[in-house]
């Protein structure tokens, strides 16, 4: 092995390290907690080090974001591909979105609510991005019926973002989750939302 591939392999163990200090501590504590100066004390590296791997806190964490882009992809296309009824898959997709958001909510934040330097909804967004959306569009495209399949998965990732966000700001009662979610999943199947439980 050469001397540059040993250091950049170092690098991207750095980087990892970095990362993923990151994530623990804003789940620990929250976004507000972490600072590079925790962090450097965490990963036992001095600030200057930390800043020669990312500008700063920002720079953080959109990579958190990115890497929780990818997660949501794969528990995605897991839920999605477990089953090979649409109305199924796409009940199994929404639940997964929302367990993801519940299980994990600073790496949520990172990805949806907090300042990241990514390029939405644009040819130039990460493939983890496009990754993600293209799994809900996946599990949307079957219902889709003749409207744009790319606006119908706008408005279903929107939907749960929305139910997501308001319940866990304590708007919506958590204990009716589960029937707002039959509600969302019966506008987009065309099946009674009377069937409860998913």
């Amino acid at each position: 092995m050469s001397i540059q591939t040993r250091k950049e392999r170092e690098r991207a163990q750095r980087e990892k390290l970095i990362i993923t200090a990151a994530r623990e501590l804003a789940e620990a504590e929250g976004w507000e907690a972490v600072t590079t100066r925790r962090l450097a004390e965490q990963v036992e590296y001095s600030q200057p080090v930390l800043y020669s791997h990312f500008k700063g806190k920002d720079a953080i964490m959109t990579a958190v974001a990115l890497e929780g882009f990818a997660d949501l992809a794969a528990e995605l296309r897991a839920a999605r591909t477990a089953t090979p009824d649409p109305a199924h898959a796409l009940a199994q997709v929404g639940a997964a979105y929302v367990a993801f958001a519940e299980r994990r909510p600073a790496l949520y934040d990172a990805m949806f609510s907090q300042t990241v330097n990514l390029p939405f909804a644009t040819p130039q967004a990460p493939a983890a991005l496009h990754t993600s959306f293209n799994e809900l569009a996946e599990a949307v495209g079957p219902h889709a019926h003749g409207a744009d399949p790319g606006l119908l998965t706008e408005t279903f990732w929107a939907a749960l973002h929305g139910l997501v966000t308001l319940m866990r700001g304590g708007r919506l009662p958590r204990e009716a989750h589960d029937r707002r979610l039959a509600i969302l999943l019966a506008r987009f199947t065309h099946e009674p939302a009377s069937q409860g439980r998913l």
